[in-house]
């Protein structure tokens, strides 16, 4: 993940990132269960969707829909949504009854390389693009406790 731009300090970018770090956790347990039997891929699998689902639902809702109003990297938000979809179609579509796994650890490398090009690309773009009218919309409600 990336440490030298400063988007994780905008809280919302340091909120999808950290869940991009259990996301990508979550998949690598699954390719283990999967390759090495470490232990059960369906259950890992739910963990995985457990994640991601809900994850890319607040990237969606939230910031690529800020950024897609906003105009300038509209195409590249289309092409992540997409991307969504197509992992969410083949994991989400795994027989459970004889599961076929070639599919599902392509489109984990598929992930891979999608959290990376938010992370380093939609992200730092982000912050660059978006007016700070945006980031109120969407920043997490700080709560008063955490409040600094």
């Amino acid at each position: 993940m990336c440490n030298y731009c400063g988007c994780r300090d905008f809280p919302l970018i340091g909120a999808l990132t950290a869940e991009h770090e259990a996301i990508t956790n979550a998949a690598g347990r699954l390719r283990r269960a999967i390759t090495h039997g470490e232990s059960d891929p369906l259950a890992a699998l739910d963990d995985l969707l457990a994640l991601l689902v809900p994850h890319t639902s607040r990237e969606e809702t939230g910031l690529f829909a800020e950024v897609r109003a906003e105009g300038s990297l509209t195409e590249a938000v289309d092409r992540l949504c997409a991307e969504h979809a197509d992992i969410h179609g083949v994991l989400g579509a795994v027989d459970r009854s004889a599961p076929h796994w070639p599919p599902v650890l392509a489109a984990l490398d598929r992930l891979h390389r999608h959290i990376d090009n938010e992370e380093h690309g939609l992200f730092p773009a982000a912050v660059v693009a978006l007016p700070i009218e945006a980031w109120d919309r969407i920043t997490p409600a700080r709560h008063p406790a955490n409040a600094s």
